[in-house]
């Protein structure tokens, strides 16, 4: 299976719209440098159809590090947290009860 990667993304614009290679591969970068920073602001960013992203916080808090069983801190950090639409959830879903014949 392969990834859909930025370049991948830039030369489907590319091919369906007919814009240079140099200017795809700017409007994705765009794209995704605008959903960081709402990100980073705090902001929601929805996408109709494929879903919502949101930047969680999470607290700093005990754990114990498997191999040792020493008690060990873990910082508190910003996540990313993404949410399927319900739209996405049942395409996915169609397709795996279509693949798996059920």
């Amino acid at each position: 299976m392969s990834a859909l990667t930025k370049a991948k993304l830039a030369a489907y614009i590319e091919d369906e719209v007919g814009l240079d290679s140099v200017l795809s591969m700017a409007i994705v970068e765009h794209f995704f440098e605008e959903i960081t920073v709402a990100l980073e602001k705090g902001e929601e960013v929805k996408l109709t159809g494929l879903g919502q992203f949101s930047s969680r916080q999470k607290n700093s808090r005990e754990a114990r590090n498997p191999r040792t069983g020493e008690k060990v801190r873990i910082p508190a950090r910003k996540t990313v947290h993404f949410e399927a639409s319900s739209t996405l959830r049942k395409l996915l879903n169609q397709l795996s009860c279509e693949v798996h014949g059920a």
